[in-house]
């Protein structure tokens, strides 16, 4: 599939996913907007990107938007990647973590995704895509907030497929497993604060590369839902809802009760 001359939008392009895919599309010939906070880490990424615009942002500055918007200029694909992610028992967490993670996670790519759209409308083409995870299908211990964003971001994007599928624009959600980034260490604990470590499934997922090279190849069979991830069993989860979902329900609840244990012990 030829991207060559498209101009390509992401968000949470200064690491992980983000980066990856800045990376993939720029060797596809596309030129590569890379949004996120951080200007020197964006900078960083666009060193091996040949084409590229960066456009720091911050997602939730709702009121700034627009114009961001209009700096972007044309997009033939938005990719919304930015997200955070949490690490702590529902009775633990203050409610205003809970907004923080909406915010990030549902509210920015919903809103940038809406001032994008007209203009693809306008034209009769364009491709939207949203990076959710497999905690957007699965329930998980100490991701309430995590996994309510993300189930979110699953229903939004599926019903905009429906309205806009007709009308020559693309609507892609991507679900990823375990993927060797800074999300578990930068993941929102009970009073707000970072995590500030790593988690060893998170270590042992595939590379940033990797999961892009998934994602483009989904994007070129066009798949409308892209799984990404490698051999893990959270990959194996999205089979056994489908399949089983009072299994899934069994399996979760005990990983639940496992991790409260050892919370309430420590």
């Amino acid at each position: 599939m030829s991207y060559a001359g498209q101009r390509v939008w992401i968000t949470g392009a200064s690491s992980g996913i983000g980066a990856g895919l800045a990376r993939a599309f720029g060797a596809k010939g596309t030129t590569v907007i890379l949004s996120g906070r951080n200007r020197d880490a964006l900078t960083a990424v666009a060193a091996g990107v040949p084409s590229h615009e960066i456009l720091p942002f911050e997602a939730t500055n709702h009121d700034a938007l627009p114009q961001v918007v209009e700096t972007a200029g044309p997009v033939d694909i938005l990719i919304n990647n930015a997200g955070i992610s949490q690490r702590s028992l529902a009775e633990d967490t203050a409610f205003a973590v809970y907004r923080t993670i909406m915010e990030v996670d549902f509210f920015a790519p919903v809103h940038l995704t809406k001032l994008v759209l007209p203009q693809m409308l306008a034209r009769g083409s364009g491709h939207v895509a949203a990076v959710a995870s497999v905690a957007g299908k699965v329930g998980s211990p100490q991701r309430t907030g995590y996994c309510a964003a993300k189930h979110a971001v699953m229903g939004f994007f599926d019903a905009l497929r429906t309205e806009v599928g007709g009308r020559g624009i693309r609507v892609t959600t991507i679900v990823p497993g375990f993927v060797r980034t800074e999300i578990g260490a930068r993941a929102l604990t009970a009073d707000g604060t970072p995590k500030g470590e790593g988690e060893d499934d998170v270590d042992a997922g595939i590379s940033s590369d990797e999961a892009a090279a998934i994602i483009l190849d989904g994007f070129a069979g066009g798949l409308r839902e892209i799984p990404v991830g490698g051999q893990g069993p959270e990959m194996a989860l999205l089979d056994l809802k489908r399949q089983n979902p009072d299994a899934l329900f069994d399996l979760m609840g005990q990983m639940g009760e496992g991790v409260v244990a050892k919370l309430k012990r420590g």
